[in-house]
Formats: C-alpha cells, structure tokens, sequence
C-alpha cells in the first residue's frame, strides 16, 4: 500500500467489513505520516477513526515502532528511567511529580523527562517549573546526554524530539479531539530507558498500555491514572496500578498513604512552593506525600525495590535525605 487512504478504507469501510489496523499496517500508517507523502486530510480521518473505534495495543505497537524509527541520534542517548509529560488542562496543580522525578534521579537513575503541555494555568506549568528545580532543558541529543551525565535528570521537549510528531499532536487544535498520538507519546520511550513510567487520564488506557508496552517488549513500566492524565499519584486515594516487570504484566492496589483529603488542583498553585518545599521551607504534609508516593511507583518501575511497600519505604527515606548542607536543589 502507498496511499494512507487505503488504511483510512480498512478502519471505515462499513460496520461488516471494517476492522483494526495489524501492527505492520499502523507502522507502515504512520511511517507515510512522519514522511510528509500524506495528505492532511487522510491523516485527520485516520486518526478520528481510530479515536471512534478505540485503538488498539497492536496499533499503538505499530505507530511506536515507526515513531522511533523517525527519532534518530535520540534513540542513542543511554536513559534509565522514561518520564512522559503530556498532560493538558486548566484544572491540574503544581506539577508535584517533578520533584519525584528528582528524587529517583538523585537515586542514581539517569531520568529522562519529555513532552509538551497545554493550556495550564499560571503557577501549574510544568516548563515554567524546571528552572526553579535545576533541571535543565535538552534540545539536543548532545545537550541530552550532557545533562544526564551531570545531574541524571533533563526534560526534553517534543518540539525539539520531533517536530513531526508535535506537529501530528498539534492536530488537536483543528481536530477538537485527542488521537492515538497521545497514547504514542506516553509509550514512545525516545531514549529506549530500560524502565518507564506513564500516566493516563482515562482509566481503560492503563490496561491499553500495558498490552502495548508488552508488545514493545520493555522490560518494566508502572501506569497510573494521575492528576492531570500525568504519573502523579493522588496520596488520599487508593490507586490501581499497571504495568510490566520484568516483561510479566502486572496489576496491583496502592493503599491511601494519608486521610488528608485536598485535591491535587490547587486553587491558585504557586510555582515557588515547589522549590520551597524541596529546601524544606515549606511545611505541607500532603504534597510530601504526592512526592513521595509517585517517587515509590516510578522507584518500583526502575527495579529499585521488590514491591510497593518497600518502594514506599525508600523513597520516604530519599525524601529526608534530598538536601545537601547549603539545602539547595540538587
């Protein structure tokens, strides 16, 4: 097949004939997208149909394997840990979960943070926050490595990644609806880091993620419904967890870590509590308990303990040890 118009027929052709793509199909789908030989049209069809139908693990394999295929010198870079950032929306918080992200990278694993983020309110954006952490920018797979050789920690923006697959997710915007590019981005891996961590917005994804994460064959990733759709855990609810370990799909219940029962989604989020409650001028229980739980799951995710319990345990005690003498940032 040469023509996207031809994957278009195979997902809409009628309700007898109709059916999914295979996973050779969506990679050959999405290596004529990232190629620019298709027409926008087809590649806005292709992707409403697939959201009207339900994407399946195969297909999301499939756009996957031609995504990396697409990414380059990216794919060279050695990670430890994927942290996809996509989630979207006025109503999200301070994004807690980066300081959980450095406190798995102050563990020792070289953590890579990638995405893009729209529509967040001011105080909640996660770009605007990186400074204040001392967590660098990488627009480069040179800068990348640099970055993690130094700190074990960078955000990588997708403009910067692919501009190809920023501009597929920009379609949003003339579309009204997210696509599989979504789902994409959060199994992409760009730097095929051994384990991995995913949020979603919608619960029926973590068990899609799962299955294409099995697909993929990557050793180890936790998903969770998170704050925002981003690997954020709320600490006052029990939250279900999926995910591979060890190449063995896995589910589990993490019990409330605290009966404070506030929202994730603060009123008026404040990008300068987050650095404050890193150097431990701010006193708030209940966002060291986001931090510290999220940091349990991605812990479980890396290898770095048995179960969650222990993991919780260690990154508790990561927590009261983060600060060095002068109580900087690391």
């Amino acid at each position: 097949m040469s023509r996207l118009a031809d994957f278009v027929r195979i997902l809409g052709r009628g309700p007898s004939r109709a059916r999914s793509l295979t996973r050779d199909e969506a990679r050959e789908a999405m290596t004529l997208i990232l190629s620019g030989a298709a027409e926008r049209e087809a590649v806005g069809a292709l992707l409403m149909l697939m959201r009207y139908r339900g994407e399946t693990a195969a297909e999301i394999a499939g756009f996957v394997d031609a995504a990396r295929a697409s990414l380059g010198d990216w794919t060279q870079v050695s990670a430890n840990l994927d942290w996809p950032s996509y989630a979207a929306g006025r109503s999200r918080g301070l994004p807690w979960f980066l300081l959980s992200a450095k406190l798995v990278a102050g563990a020792g694993y070289r953590t890579v943070l990638h995405g893009w983020n729209s529509h967040q309110g001011t105080g909640a954006d996660v770009r605007a926050a990186l400074a204040g952490l001392d967590i660098p920018v990488a627009d480069t797979p040179s800068a990348l490595a640099e970055a993690l050789d130094g700190g074990r920690i960078a955000y990588l923006p997708l403009e910067a990644l692919s501009p190809d697959l920023f501009d597929l997710l920009r379609l949003r915007d003339s579309l009204g609806l997210r696509s599989a590019v979504n789902t994409v981005l959060r199994v992409l891996n760009p730097c095929r880091a051994t384990a991995g961590v995913q949020g979603v917005f919608h619960p029926p994804y973590r068990d899609l993620q799962q299955k294409a994460a099995l697909l993929l064959g990557q050793p180890r990733v936790m998903i969770l419904k998170g704050g925002g759709g981003e690997f954020e855990r709320h600490p006052s609810k029990s939250v279900d967890l999926y995910g591979v370990l060890d190449g063995v799909a896995v589910s589990e219940t993490a019990m409330p870590l605290t009966a404070d029962k506030r929202r994730l989604a603060d009123t008026a989020p404040d990008a300068r509590d987050l650095p404050a409650l890193w150097r431990g001028d701010l006193d708030d229980p209940f966002a060291e308990a986001v931090v510290t739980g999220t940091a349990a799951a991605a812990l479980l995710a890396a290898g770095h303990a048995g179960d969650m319990a222990l993991a919780q345990r260690e990154a508790v005690r990561l927590w009261r040890n983060r600060a060095d003498p002068q109580r900087k940032c690391a």
